[in-house]
């Protein structure tokens, strides 16, 4: 039985503890309540211990936002903008194109993050180049929900692949439901890194890779963690000495969901899509994307 999670924070951990492997630095901060810890992976031999790409993964917890405290979306867009703003490429040009990308099934409400974050992107390519005085310190944005395989019929890698050939984006930025292993962090976190993503990956349903390999610009990926496998919290419970030999015979994955999910994949879609904007055009207040995006 494997311990199966896409959080880096949950990988450093479990099976083993890898905090102090010598090509893995670690660093903590704590912003306006928000806790936001960072895995870098700098070496190819932690890559292969780690099992993720070398890249740093900053992981914020959406506590505050979960217990409706004031301010907290604010701080929470501005947390998650800050950390973009930081793993961006720093050599593109500040009105260089960005692509947005939303991962993921809209029917199946787990899988809805990416295409439900790409509703509150605020896209203005097409802006800049019908107004392009009025538009012009205004970054260029596309964004679009590819679907899945199953509903298109085509992988979402060849999809975007297709927009980069005309769109020429300097960066990607992939949105995606993520698998946790810990019931803990269960649409609690965020997750952004720029090591890239592989769709599908944390249940058992790999699809091509979002990464600079695949597509020759660096690539953002920010992954809500929505369901944790059956087979991991047997795992965690084996450790515990609580589990039933009986449970360990598991014939069908299984996956578990919060029950609150509808409104927690809407909460995080709208920070993630406002943070996104505010990190691709920072002169834009959150009362300015409200009066936009409405």
């Amino acid at each position: 039985m494997a311990f199966r999670t896409d959080l880096a924070c949950e990988s450093i951990e479990h099976p083993q503890d890898l905090r102090n492997h010598a090509g893995i630095r670690t660093t903590k901060r704590n912003i306006g309540g928000f806790s936001i810890d960072c895995v870098e992976v700098q070496t190819a031999q932690a890559a292969a211990a780690l099992g993720k790409p070398c890249g740093t993964y900053c992981t914020m917890t959406l506590d505050p936002l979960t217990r409706r405290e004031s301010d907290a979306f604010t701080q929470a867009v501005d947390n998650l903008a800050a950390i973009l703003t930081e793993l961006l490429p720093k050599q593109a040009q500040p009105d260089a194109p960005i692509l947005v990308i939303g991962l993921g099934n809209r029917a199946i409400t787990p899988d809805a993050v990416g295409p439900l974050t790409v509703e509150h992107i605020l896209v203005t390519r097409h802006l800049r180049r019908q107004l392009p005085e009025q538009f012009a310190d205004w970054r260029s944005v596309s964004a679009a929900a590819v679907g899945v395989l199953g509903q298109t019929g085509v992988e979402a890698a060849e999809f975007t692949r297709g927009l980069c050939d005309t769109l020429e984006p300097c960066a990607i930025i992939a949105v995606d439901a993520l698998a946790a292993g810990e019931l803990s962090h269960l649409a609690r976190t965020l997750q952004v890194t720029d090591a890239g993503i592989v769709p599908g990956s944390g249940v058992g349903n790999a699809r091509a890779a979002f990464n600079q390999q695949t597509f020759g610009v660096p690539v953002i990926a920010i992954g809500l963690p929505t369901v944790v496998d059956g087979a991991s919290l047997l795992w965690r419970a084996q450790q515990d000495g609580a589990c039933s030999a009986a449970l360990d015979e598991l014939s069908t994955p299984v996956f578990v969901t919060p029950r609150e999910i509808d409104q927690q994949v809407r909460d995080a879609a709208k920070v993630i899509g406002y943070a996104i904007n505010r990190a691709l055009q920072p002169q834009l207040s959150l009362s300015d994307l409200d009066l936009l995006l409405s």
